[in-house]
């Protein structure tokens, strides 16, 4: 028992209760002097008792820019810029950042917001609301991107689900990537193997047959027939969907399994041909559309698996 326990002991409090001190890590913005009333004259000063108040400012900060106009001698006018950040801009980036995180970290509605805004003085229609929240979001979706390559090829393995979801007012679903230390999500109309194959297969469009997705196709067992068909084909790499379709159409692979097995083989091509590592162990519930790969139960569902 070390000195503070046995101080709150003798004190009758707890062990570990002693508090820390709360204004420790606290930024004083201003200070402000209470003066004493009615002190006698023979008092002596002794400095100040400090007592801290936290609080906070909201307020609007409208900025009116004066953009220099010169008239050149050739009549036309040279106009300064506004700062890169503003550009197309009514509103600036604290403003902004602020309507994004209320809406996408504490889930605040558009009407709610909007309302808020307004009651805070904030000249705004819900048009341009909606538009700092949809739009010129390309910096965020490269991130995304980024995200999933990045996590693909620093792990050892990755944990995958889906659900039901609405997408832009459909019913679909949405596909979950990731581990310990990143997480992905992808909202789809599709819960498939095809779908989850699309994902992994990240930014590339395209299908490619080779020795993999020809291993796949026979281990899936996609009839012998068809299989030579695609391996003595001249071509071997196709760089959109339309493509492809057009390709088993041409060899009259169009049934609906047909197509999946062998839609499923070139994307596996594909996916693995752009250095996704095939050591990269796969964890899900034993949904069949995350069964590639090396696939494994997550310890929740193969546990329930070895009792049932």
């Amino acid at each position: 028992m070390n000195d503070d326990e046995t101080s709150n002991q003798e004190k009758g409090k707890r062990p570990g209760s002693k508090k820390k001190k709360k204004n420790d890590a606290l930024r004083i913005d201003k200070e402000e002097i209470i003066k004493t009333k009615d002190v006698p004259s023979e008092a002596k000063f002794k400095g100040y008792q400090s007592y801290v108040v936290q609080g906070l400012e909201i307020k609007t900060v409208n900025t009116r820019y004066l953009l220099e106009r010169w008239q050149l001698p050739d009549g036309r006018y040279k106009v300064s810029k506004l700062p890169a950040h503003l550009q197309g801009h009514h509103f600036d980036l604290v403003l902004r950042s602020y309507i994004l995180h209320q809406h996408h970290h504490q889930e605040v509605t558009q009407p709610l917001l909007l309302a808020q805004l307004r009651e805070w003085g904030v000249d705004i229609s819900s048009g341009q609301l909606n538009r700092i929240l949809t739009e010129g979001k390309d910096v965020f979706h490269e991130e995304k991107v980024g995200l999933l390559k990045a996590g693909l090829s620093a792990s050892s393995y990755i944990q995958v689900d889906d659900t039901g979801a609405r997408h832009k007012g459909k019913n679909g679903y949405c596909t979950h990537i990731g581990n310990d230390f990143f997480a992905w999500f992808k909202s789809t109309e599709s819960k498939s193997r095809i779908n989850f194959l699309q994902l992994l297969r990240q930014e590339h469009c395209d299908y490619i047959v080779d020795k993999n997705a020809l291993m796949y196709m026979k281990r899936y067992q996609l009839a012998p027939k068809y299989r030579t068909l695609l391996r003595d084909a001249a071509q071997k790499t196709f760089e959109t969907k339309v493509d492809w379709d057009l390709h088993l159409k041409k060899l009259e692979i169009t049934g609906k399994h047909l197509y999946r097995l062998a839609t499923e083989g070139a994307l596996v091509g594909s996916i693995l041909s752009h250095g996704f590592p095939i050591d990269l162990a796969i964890l899900s519930d034993d949904a069949g559309q995350f069964n590639v790969f090396q696939h494994a139960l997550c310890w929740v569902h193969a546990e329930k698996k070895s009792k049932s």
